[in-house]
């Protein structure tokens, strides 16, 4: 059982749903572009089953939370920062997929004290400086990524409805301009951290990727070659792997 309630960040109105319960380190998830929290209901269910509080966030311009003036990356990561403050967290691990993942990933550089354990399921990593885009920012979508997208509007219309489509320009930019701050801050990361991929038919850089595991000092990645949404693609290899990542250390 989910309580669904609205928090007010920046004048920007945030909807999350929250199980709830004594859990001292509970998961946040983080959908991705044009999509909403209802991706994660079936990976929810099996977090609380296993005694996990969990928390699922709309990000602005997404789903049941308002549209903003402005879609920074920056934004969303300190939406994120602000939501686990209203609700008094001091530790959470985060599970963000695509551009959640980048949101979640800003969030763990901002702060190390609140992030314990981060997964980041094909989030783009940023270009780094004088770096031209590759040849996975142009690729064609798979046969399975575009069967999804044309009956997303039947799977989830309400996501479908509500995405702020004026975002899209300005996300694609920006994961197109070079972001050294954002590679300058990987050392400093304290998070535990697992970065899934799709493989060939996903979205994230092999050779950035090595670059950010290298740079991370708890990092590991793994690859389920089934495309960009893995979480959705591949349910049951997604919940293996992210829920023993998540339980590894226990609860301190």
């Amino acid at each position: 059982m989910m309580t669904t309630a609205t928090a007010t960040f920046d004048d920007v109105d945030i909807h999350y749903r929250d199980s709830r319960g004594a859990d001292p380190v509970p998961v946040l998830l983080v959908h991705g572009m044009g999509g909403d929290g209802a991706t994660w209901d079936r990976f929810a269910r099996a977090l609380v089953t296993r005694g996990r509080r969990v928390i699922v966030a709309d990000l602005r311009g997404h789903g049941r939370s308002a549209h903003a003036p402005s879609y920074r990356f920056h934004e969303f990561g300190a939406d994120l920062l602000a939501l686990c403050d209203h609700l008094a967290l001091d530790r959470v691990d985060v599970v963000g997929h695509s551009l959640g993942g980048h949101a979640a990933s800003l969030a763990a550089q901002s702060r190390p004290d609140l992030v314990r354990r981060l997964v980041l399921e094909e989030a783009p990593l940023p270009l780094r400086t004088g770096e031209e885009l590759g040849s996975l920012a142009r690729r064609l979508p798979s046969p399975v990524e575009l069967w999804h997208a044309g009956t997303s509007l039947l799977r989830s219309p309400r996501a479908s409805f509500a995405f702020d489509r004026s975002m899209t320009r300005s996300a694609l930019e920006q994961f197109r301009t070079p972001h050294p701050a954002w590679w300058s801050a990987l050392p400093s990361m304290t998070a535990s951290t697992l970065m899934i991929t799709g493989g060939p038919r996903g979205m994230v850089d092999p050779a950035r990727l090595d670059a950010a595991v290298a740079a991370i000092p708890d990092s590991r990645a793994v690859t389920i070659e089934v495309g960009h949404s893995v979480h959705r693609d591949r349910p049951r290899e997604f919940e293996s792997t992210v829920v023993g990542f998540l339980a590894n250390d226990g609860r301190g």
